[in-house]
């Protein structure tokens, strides 16, 4: 395999200092941090998937920058929000001692380009080194002021309900939640689990029914669960930072809620439906309900035939379509995964 266009520009004997700690801010599992020295790093890394597959490997990783930190270097990957990416560098640049290089990595998909032309308005940024689609750059940190404007602030995304930059549908409520709120039913039984929570909205919908006695909100995003914890100040309510398809709670649940994700990055992949589907069904009490937005195109029907005794499409908005299943199949949460969804045309 040839050398990550990272790898290469850390190749310079200068590139990183040879002492303190060097802050690596949202790798994804897949990258190559070869060059980086592991006895020195701390991955910043909230999404709990790519945090543990690091934490596997033997790294130093947590989900958020410590309040205190004078690193020698820092590298930030670059996300696919703007607002998330300049977020992540005014952390760096404030979590690093003056004149400590900041090495800034992305792909072009993701708006690496117009990052480097905003940054060398601000900064004296390197040349930049481009391999595999993508860019990778460094500058001097001069002070965290140059980069003030760029740190990460709350949003109103609804009334009573803030959002940070980079989580799902930080603007507002996803039209998809919205719909499966409105179509769910008066009632609802007393432990509940809302999978791929989000910052809560979904959440706080069931938490009107006052028969609800427990609200279990998993996410795997450690910022967007954050902001759950701001939003639903509920005492029923229960956060929980993990993987949706590894998560396992400590007694089955009467109901679940979701809108699940169907893409990684930029590409498309129904498989993580059909996983939230099978996570559901192994979840649920013997009699419990699912209530699930898709996308329209999503065919997920087969998987939630294969997964409940019990199932039926209770309507949709625009380009969603809602589901209500029950009885989940005994063993259904081990449904095999060959067992894939068909991907989307088009």
């Amino acid at each position: 395999m040839s050398p990550s266009r990272l790898t290469l520009a850390l190749a310079d004997g200068d590139a990183v200092p040879a002492a303190g700690p060097v802050l690596v801010i949202g790798p994804p599992a897949r990258a190559d941090l070869s060059a980086v020295p592991r006895d020195r790093a701390l991955i910043v890394q909230p999404m709990r998937p790519d945090h543990d597959a690091w934490a596997a490997r033997g790294w130093h990783v947590a989900p958020e920058l410590p309040e205190t930190l004078a690193a020698s270097a820092a590298i930030v990957f670059l996300p696919r929000a703007r607002a998330a990416g300049r977020a992540r560098i005014a952390a760096a640049v404030a979590a690093v001692v003056p004149g400590a290089p900041v090495w800034i990595d992305g792909q072009k998909t993701d708006g690496v380009e117009p990052m480097l032309r905003e940054l060398r308005q601000r900064v004296e940024l390197g040349e930049a080194l481009s391999k595999a689609h993508g860019k990778v750059a460094a500058f001097p940190a001069r002070g965290a002021d140059a980069f003030a404007d760029w740190q990460a602030r709350p949003a109103e995304a609804a009334p009573g309900f803030v959002t940070l930059p980079g989580v799902f549908s930080a603007d507002g409520p996803d039209p998809g939640s919205a719909a499966l709120a409105a179509a769910l039913p008066a009632r609802m039984p007393g432990r509940i689990a809302d999978l791929g929570a989000g910052w809560g909205w979904l959440a706080a919908q069931v938490l009107t029914r006052p028969e609800v006695a427990e609200m279990h909100l998993v996410e795997a995003d450690h910022v967007a669960l954050d902001c759950a914890r701001r939003n639903v100040a509920d005492p029923r309510a229960r956060f929980h930072w993990a993987d949706v398809t590894r998560f396992r709670p400590d007694a089955p649940f009467d109901a679940i809620v979701m809108n699940p994700p169907f893409h990684s990055g930029r590409e498309a992949e129904p498989e993580l439906g059909l996983a939230f589907i099978r996570a559901a069904a192994a979840m649920l009490a013997p009699q419990g309900r699912l209530w699930m937005v898709a996308n329209r195109h999503l065919p997920y029907e087969a998987a939630l035939r294969q997964a409940f005794r019990e199932l039926a499409e209770i309507g949709g908005a625009g380009g969603f379509k809602l589901f209500a299943a029950a009885r989940p199949h005994r063993g259904a949460g081990e449904l095999a995964p060959g067992s894939a969804v068909p991907r989307p045309r088009g």
